[in-house]
């Protein structure tokens, strides 16, 4: 077996294990409350802000690949990683120390909601395989598969990121502040 397809096969693993992992996990930790502790209330327009510069800097990188800025497009996809790291730990950091909100809106608007809030929440699970695999496609140098893979990642990641945002402009108003 040649060295590339090894390395491959370890990613592909890796990637598989992370993938279980991670929703797993969140899903567990969302449960959890931490006895004694403030609620760290901040914590949401802080991270509906990085979800949107999440989409920014995702558009970012396509232009900056289409432009042939091959370093500032992986510089700033390892960036979007990085910030997709911090939102799920302020994420997890914030339900596990307040009280879930619920949606106070009625009628049409309130089925919108929530038609945005599982598509976000379905495509925010399925985008952790994607992002992995796509990476590992270009740390490879497997470019032309890395390609092909991010015209089906980056429009769901994109979509992941905005809807972020929509779903806290949408609740921000029915959050209790402690």
């Amino acid at each position: 077996m040649s060295g590339i397809i090894k390395k491959e096969k370890q990613f592909n693993t890796l990637i598989t294990i992370v993938s279980i992992i991670v929703p797993v996990v969140v899903a567990i930790l969302f449960g959890v409350k931490l006895p004694n502790v403030k609620p760290l209330t901040f914590l949401p327009p802080i991270y509906a802000s990085i979800n949107g510069v999440t989409a920014v800097l995702l558009v970012f990188a396509v232009w900056a690949i289409k432009n042939g800025k091959q370093k500032l497009h992986e510089n700033i996809m390892k960036t979007c990683i990085g910030l997709s790291l911090l939102f799920l730990f302020l994420y997890i950091g914030y339900h596990m120390t307040s009280e879930s909100t619920s949606f106070g809106g009625e009628g049409a608007i309130k089925y919108l909601y929530y038609f945005i809030l599982i598509t976000h929440i379905v495509l925010s699970i399925a985008i952790i395989p994607l992002v992995l695999r796509t990476y590992a496609k270009a740390y490879l140098g497997q470019f032309k598969e890395h390609r092909k893979l991010a015209k089906i990642t980056f429009p769901i990641w994109l979509y992941v990121a905005i809807t972020g945002v929509v779903v806290y402009l949408m609740i921000s108003p029915y959050y209790v502040y402690s």
